[in-house]
């Protein structure tokens, strides 16, 4: 029997005692030895669901996760798990978006139960090997590290550009970690937490705005001359956040879209996205991202460590959602 956290409806988390779940052809057991709690999972959590995704069962949430193998050839083997499992065969993926895959299964969502449990059955290609240098919770890391490379791939960077981002969590962080060392020259970074604020200052050397009800976008175009900025990063899940971030951008700039609205709607003015001509990205999760971003964590490239800033153990699942929904640190860390 092992240990496992299922949701049964809005603020109901119950931990069971079930079973080991058997492999299937394809896949190895993995003892799961990190699981971070994501801002999606809060959503399951004070919801019941994400979107238009309603829960139709007890559903184990955690989608960002490391663990050891522990059947099959590869017994023994500490990995991140790719939390997607896209069919390989329709048009999106053999077209290279298995990210966008109709029929894809993805961890902690819908009916495919996730990673806040001692141990799951998993498809081995979706296991990555860690490097000795390479920690667990840094392997469950990479998982947000993967959804911040997708976001910065759809918004085209390249040195010398201005980049603002709008929500300074985890995937945030990394986004301006990561434009940073893509050569950006101006990085401008907002939160309504000053913890956060601090964090963009510490770890990409980022100018911080306090988020203010979308008011900061006057302070982020006035520290570009007047300018604007040329590419801005939403990750706050916030409509307030959108509409600075389209009053901020320059005409003809990029505003890429990544934070997860409450209430599965995002509004801005029209009529200032068009006529700044702006061109909008949404992005969905991430694709063929696993084996950039541990090789990023491995060289120091993207540091994601300092980010984990607390750690309970399973049985303590109600602490550590409770740091989590308050917010008072970056990224909570369960290790089963």
């Amino acid at each position: 029997m092992a240990k496992v956290l299922r949701l049964h409806g809005v603020g109901d988390l119950r931990l069971h005692d079930e079973p080991l779940p058997a492999p299937g052809p394809d896949d190895v057991l993995v003892r799961v030895t990190a699981a971070g709690i994501c801002g999606s999972d809060l959503h399951w959590l004070a919801e019941a669901g994400i979107g238009s995704e309603r829960l139709r069962r007890p559903l184990v949430l955690g989608h960002e996760f490391a663990g050891v193998i522990d059947s099959g050839e590869r017994r023994g083997q500490r990995v991140a798990v790719d939390p997607a499992i896209p069919c390989g065969a329709c048009e999106l993926c053999q077209a290279g978006h298995p990210n966008l895959c109709t029929a894809l299964h993805f961890a902690g969502q819908g009916i495919d139960d996730g990673a806040l449990r001692e141990y799951l059955a998993w498809p081995s290609r979706c296991l990555h090997p860690l490097p000795d240098a390479v920690s667990d919770a840094d392997g469950a890391m990479l998982e947000p590290l993967g959804v911040a490379i997708h976001a910065v791939d759809l918004g085209h960077l390249h040195g010398g550009m201005s980049v603002a981002v709008l929500g300074c969590g985890p995937v945030g962080l990394l986004i301006l970690q990561l434009a940073r060392a893509m050569g950006a020259a101006r990085l401008i970074a907002t939160d309504i937490l000053p913890h956060r604020l601090e964090a963009a200052r510490l770890l990409a050397k980022a100018e911080v705005v306090q988020a203010d009800g979308g008011r900061e976008a006057g302070e982020i175009v006035a520290a570009t001359g007047g300018r604007g900025v040329d590419v801005a990063f939403e990750a706050a899940g916030d409509n307030d956040a959108v509409e600075a971030a389209v009053a901020s951008l320059r005409p003809g700039g990029c505003l890429v879209l990544v934070g997860i609205p409450a209430d599965d709607r995002t509004a801005f003015s029209a009529s200032a996205a068009r006529r700044k001509g702006l061109t909008i990205r949404l992005s969905r999760r991430m694709k063929h991202t696993y084996p950039r971003a541990i090789r990023l964590v491995e060289d120091g490239a993207a540091e994601v460590r300092s980010l984990v800033t607390h750690r309970f153990p399973l049985a303590e699942f109600e602490r550590a959602f409770d740091v989590a929904r308050r917010r008072e640190g970056l990224k909570v860390i369960v290790e089963p």
